[in-house]
């Protein structure tokens, strides 16, 4: 186990003490360095300390399937005919011959039976375009739910969080290239989605299809949007990701030795790269099998897009589910404003919650930062439990999520589940104001219940299943005390104490009143911190008094 306080910067050995290269790839070696600094780089990174815990291993993931994305991605540009232009199918797949289709599909039905590896390739992109995401996703929970996002880490939560959006949207855009009958339905939805935004909305729909749907240009356009601006956006925001990781010291959890100013754990090099190395393969190994065995996207049962047809149990990848649910479960309102122009109520709303959900995500750590008045920097993980507030938030988001997701697929449900459609929808519209609420009372309480689970293990020691008889007759059960790790974990953590008003008068006497602002903030703080949002952590001389006297079996 090793411990760093922090990353230590060495320096290139000046030319004339430098001992003489003894082979010639010691003189390249030097004459690279000389120009690069890679000595230097590598002696100041190379030995930086990462801890060693598997949630850690989440970010890892993602930045695994993105690898794997690309390297597949490669492989398929190269056989891709991202055109809308007609032509009638000759190939191996009987069902379609003579079927007239876009270039677009016809490639993508040939990629899949006449390209040598090219259906597994396919498979592996897709299954990795959604291992990615659900990664990221997971990810960001574990920085929420931990507190990883605070001081000096906020500006990294929103580069995460813009990897995941990109992440949607590029993911939508790839689902939709194959043009075949389920991407193309929900190019239509997305389509209806831009004609319902005011004044603009027409403009841009015929902006992006190139004239009346489905246009000549949607595929072409689509096509350099996914394989080369969100890529290049998403890169350089992993690199800065990654680059920020490397810059400010790794979070860890808290436990003997481990402080704000130290990280214990593994060195880069050579120990967590070799870990990381046989993880990498292990991810990619896991995805190829979920490939090899799974079928996913079969476009040819589907058949190439018709706007006058659409394909049944039409749903998006999972990620997109959400937005969907959105507008299924909002009634179908319209209103005319402007002397007869109609305002699609039923699909504007939720395309403005929407992004509103987004920006609410994105802006948090701003906002528990400017709530709770906490500036200090934080690199000690808290467990979720001890911050029971942001735990039922981040539980009553995630319910939310799910419900929209059902909400997405009510026809699924109502016909896997034999149940009508429109009672699914229902309780979709009350379940999206009611679940959230239920989901966050019922985190907070159980975070609250496991504090008190804590506190009582503290001082009394894990319950160990043995009956002692005393001498008076009564039976208890004997308590194991607690080693010094174990309680070093369970008390580590702080509780902050909620804001206070400011004094009515000043020093001098002067009425002073607090604004709405500062009320409100105060008020929010409270909720956070205040009486009922927290349980008390055992002070030593609590400790002290119960395990030395006869309270402490």
């Amino acid at each position: 186990m090793s411990t760093a306080s922090g990353t230590t910067t060495g320096a290139s050995k000046p030319a004339s003490t430098r001992a003489k290269p003894a082979n010639k790839a010691e003189a390249t070696a030097d004459w690279v360095d000389g120009r690069l600094g890679i000595y230097s780089l590598a002696k100041a990174n190379l030995r930086k300390i990462f801890p060693d815990h598997w949630s850690f291993m989440l970010g890892e993931i993602c930045l695994y399937s993105f690898i794997i994305i690309i390297l597949t991605g490669v492989y398929l540009t190269m056989f891709f005919k991202p055109s809308m232009a007609e032509t009638v199918y000759h190939g191996s797949y009987l069902p379609l011959n003579g079927i007239r289709m876009s270039e677009a599909y016809a490639s993508t039905v040939d990629i899949s039976f006449e390209i040598r590896g090219g259906l597994l390739i396919r498979q592996i992109h897709h299954w990795a375009a959604l291992v990615f995401v659900a990664a990221m996703f997971v990810h960001m929970m574990r920085v929420f739910f931990t507190g990883a996002f605070r001081k000096p880490r906020e500006i990294n939560w929103l580069f995460g969080f813009l990897l995941l959006c990109l992440g949607f949207f590029d993911g939508f855009f790839g689902y939709s290239l194959p043009d075949d009958l389920l991407s193309g339905t929900g190019i239509r939805f997305m389509e209806g989605a831009i004609l319902a935004v005011p004044i603009v909305g027409t403009y841009i729909q015929m902006f992006l299809f190139g004239g009346e749907f489905p246009g000549t240009d949607i595929i072409p356009r689509f096509f350099t949007i996914h394989v080369l601006l969100i890529p290049g956006i998403m890169l350089g925001l992993l690199v800065a990701h990654l680059i920020l990781v490397f810059y400010h010291k790794h979070t860890q959890w808290a436990g003997p030795g481990k402080t704000e100013k130290n990280v214990v754990g593994m060195p880069l090099m050579p120990v967590y790269m070799a870990k990381a190395g046989g993880f990498f393969f292990l991810v990619f190994g896991i995805i190829a099998a979920m490939s090899a065995i799974a079928t996913i996207n079969p476009v040819w049962a589907y058949g190439p897009y018709r706007p006058d047809q659409v394909s049944t149990d039409a749903q998006p990848d999972w990620y997109m589910g959400f937005a969907e649910g959105l507008i299924r479960f909002m009634p179908g309102w319209e209103i005319s404003v402007w002397g007869g122009h109609t305002l699609n109520l039923g699909v504007f709303i939720p395309l403005m919650l929407f992004p509103l959900v987004l920006v609410a995500i994105a802006v948090y750590p701003f906002i528990e930062s400017w709530v709770t008045g906490d500036k200090r920097e934080h690199h000690i993980l808290d467990r979720p439990r001890n911050a029971p507030v942001r735990t039922a938030l981040g539980a009553a988001w995630i319910s939310l999520y799910v419900v929209l997701l059902i909400g997405g697929g009510n026809d699924l449900f109502a016909t896997h589940l034999h149940m009508s459609i429109n009672t699914i929808t229902y309780m979709v519209r009350v379940g999206f104001f009611v679940v959230p609420v239920i989901t966050f009372f019922v985190a907070k309480r159980w975070c609250l219940g496991l504090q008190r689970r804590d506190k009582d293990k503290v001082l009394h020691g894990r319950e160990s299943g043995i009956i002692k008889r005393l001498p008076h007759g009564e039976f208890v059960e004997v308590h194991t005390p607690l080693s010094q790790t174990d309680l070093h974990t369970l008390t580590a953590h702080e509780q902050p104490q909620p804001l206070e008003l400011p004094a009515e008068t000043d020093e001098n006497g002067v009425a002073r009143k607090a604004g709405v602002i500062t009320k409100t903030r105060t008020k929010l703080s409270e909720g956070f911190y205040g009486e009922g949002n927290q349980i008390a952590k055992p002070t030593s001389e609590e400790y002290l008094e119960i395990t030395s006297g006869h309270g402490h079996h």
